[in-house]
This record gives C-alpha cells, structure tokens and sequence, in this order.
C-alpha cells in the first residue's frame, strides 16, 4: 500500500477500498471514523450504539459506534468491522485512523524512503480479521484475530 508522501506522518492511501485515506497510529486501541457520518452511511456503516465514550486523542471523547460490512487494507479483510465515528476531530487528512490492534499478530513496516506500508501475514496468521468492539464495565475494549473462513 502506498503512503501518501505530501504528509510527514504516516497517512495511508487505501485505494481498494474506495480511495480513503488513513492514518496508521500505533497508539490506538480503536479504530476510528474521521470523516463526515454520512459518507460512513453511503459506505453501508449501520450504527450500532450512539454516544459511547472513549479515550484516545489525547483525553476523554465521545462518538457513535458503526460496523461496517467489510473492509479491505491491502490483503487484509475485515468483514462486520467495527469503527468509532469521531466528532472532535477537524480538518484532517484522512478519513479513518487505523488502530495497531488491527494489525495483532502481523508484521508491519513503514517504509517512508520508498513510500510504502508493507504487511506479512506469518504461517498461522490469516488475512481475513476479526474485529470487535465491545462495552464491558463501563469501558471499550477491543478484540482482534485471524478468522479463516471455510466453504
């Protein structure tokens, strides 16, 4: 995948899953949705729960959580994602932040010489991803692994 070089920090162009670009933070727990709410509607998010609260970004902050049908990051397939849609945030680059909890288990380089975003799938490790958010005592976690999906 290729990383969009106008930026000094890792924004990735994801251009087989419509174009968007997206912001690898390895300090997130969550992924999160950056962008206006109806464009995650047009990409057939259902919202699942309004107004959960969550920290990331520097503090506490609130948003709306969505799944979406499916998502494709390079190789990588996460059917029924889950994602926050984010209010706070303004004026930024990319329309979703990719949180390392998706890439559990993988190996994943930031290329920033060549402009690329390479990750391995390990033996053991499958391309399709699992990936939860759930409520537990007041708080999110987040649960991600390998799905292999038999016929």
């Amino acid at each position: 995948m290729g990383l969009n070089d106008s930026f000094q920090r890792p924004i990735i162009y994801l251009n087989n899953w419509h174009g968007l670009n997206a912001l690898l933070d390895t300090g997130a727990l969550f992924p999160v949705w950056t962008a206006s709410e109806k464009v995650l509607a047009s990409l057939g998010g259902i919202m699942m729960q309004k107004n959960i609260t969550f920290r990331g970004f520097g503090g506490e902050t609130s948003g709306n959580l969505y799944k979406l049908k499916s998502v494709c990051i390079g190789k990588l397939i996460f059917p029924e994602m889950a994602i926050v849609s984010c209010k706070d945030l303004k004026d930024v680059p990319y329309h979703i932040v990719l949180s390392a909890t998706m890439f559990q288990n993988l190996i994943y380089e930031i290329d920033d010489k060549n402009h690329k975003f390479n990750v391995t799938i390990p033996d053991g490790e499958s391309e399709v991803r699992t990936l939860k958010i759930e409520d537990s005592n007041g708080r999110l976690h987040i649960l991600c692994h390998s799905a292999f999906i038999t016929n």
